[in-house]
C-alpha cells in the first residue's frame, strides 16, 4: 500500500502555493498527493487541459504522484438535488473533473453520488430516499460513458451524514448495478465511524475498493460536523484490525490522509508526523 495526503491538510493557497504543497509531501515521504478541484485555485473550471498537463509533469519533476482528485462541490451541486439546476451544474462539473483527472494522470475521481440530507445546508430540501437512489443512478450511469473513454474510475464515497448508502451491502448493490470496471468504491475509515467500523466494511467491499482515505473521527460528544475528525492514531480507530482487513482483501492501492483544518502553523513539521504515523501503521517503522 502506498502513503498519500490530501491537499486540505497544507495552507493552500493562502500561505504555500501548489508546487510548494507536492515538493512538502515528497520530503516527508510521501508516494502521492490527492487534488481538490474547486471553483477558483489551480483545479477548477477556471483551467483546462493545457494547465493540468503542467501541474502533471511538475508532479512528474517533482517525484510525486497525483493520487486522484477529489472536491467538495458535490454538496453546493449535488446530484441527487431536487434542484434541477443544481443537478445539471454537478453533472456538469463531474464532468469536468473526470477530464481533469485524466489530464492529471491519475485514474481515480472521488465522486458523491447522492445525498438524502445535508444538515449543514440550511437551503437543501431533503430528497427522499427512493428518489435520491433514482437520481444517483442516472447521473452516475451518465457519467459511465465518458469515465471508460478517459479511463477514469468513478469511485462512489460511503458517507455517513447524508443518509445514502449507509451500509457495505447498499454500496456493493449500487456499484455492481453498473457492471463497469470503471465504478468502483472510494472507501473512507471515518466516514462511518459513529455507528460503525470500517473493518466490518473492508471485507464486504473487497475488490471493489479502489482508493481510500483515513482519518480518526472522535465519538465524545454530540458535534458529528467536519469537527469530529481527528489526526491518525488519535486513539479512536482500531487500526491493526483496519490495516489487517485491508491485507487480506489484497488492497495495495493508495491511503491518503484527509484532514479539512490546514496545518497553519509549522506544517513541515505536522506533515512529516502524518507520515510518520502511516509508516508505523503499514509496519514501516
Amino acid at each position: 500500500m502506498k502513503k498519500s495526503i490530501n491537499l486540505w491538510a497544507f495552507p493552500y493557497p493562502e500561505r504555500m502555493n501548489l508546487e510548494e504543497c507536492l515538493r512538502l509531501a515528497k520530503d516527508a515521504g510521501f508516494d502521492g498527493i490527492e487534488l481538490n478541484y474547486d471553483l477558483e485555485n489551480d483545479l477548477s473550471p477556471k483551467h483546462g487541459t493545457k494547465e493540468f498537463t503542467a501541474i502533471r509533469r511538475m508532479a512528474e519533476r517533482i517525484g510525486i504522484a497525483i493520487s486522484g482528485v477529489c472536491s467538495f462541490l458535490y454538496w453546493p451541486y449535488p446530484l441527487t438535488s431536487n434542484k434541477e439546476a443544481e443537478r445539471a451544474r454537478g453533472l456538469e462539473l463531474a464532468q469536468k473533473m473526470a477530464q481533469c483527472a485524466h489530464d492529471l494522470g491519475t485514474e481515480n475521481l472521488l465522486v458523491v453520488p447522492g445525498a438524502v440530507h445535508m444538515p449543514w445546508r440550511a437551503d437543501h430540501e431533503p430528497t427522499p430516499n427512493d428518489v435520491c437512489d433514482r437520481r444517483a443512478r442516472e447521473a452516475v450511469g451518465r457519467l459511465v460513458p465518458l469515465a471508460e473513454k478517459l479511463k477514469v474510475r468513478l469511485n462512489m464515497e460511503n458517507i455517513f451524514f447524508n443518509g445514502y448508502l449507509m451500509t457495505p451491502q447498499e454500496m456493493v448493490t449500487f456499484v455492481d448495478g453498473f457492471q463497469s470496471e470503471w465504478v468502483r468504491v472510494h472507501f473512507d475509515t471515518g466516514n462511518i465511524m459513529l455507528f460503525q467500523f470500517p473493518e466490518h466494511w473492508i471485507p464486504i467491499l473487497g475488490k471493489r475498493i479502489q482508493n481510500v482515505h483515513l482519518k480518526e473521527f472522535t465519538k465524545k460528544g454530540s458535534d458529528h460536523s467536519l469537527e469530529s475528525f481527528r489526526p491518525l492514531l488519535d486513539g479512536t480507530t482500531n487500526w491493526p484490525a483496519v490495516m489487517e482487513a485491508f491485507a487480506q482483501t489484497g488492497y495495495n492501492g493508495y491511503l491518503t490522509f484527509e484532514y479539512f483544518h490546514p496545518y497553519a502553523h509549522y506544517p513541515e513539521a505536522l506533515i512529516h508526523q502524518t507520515s510518520d504515523s502511516l509508516d508505523r501503521m503499514l509496519g514501516r517503522k
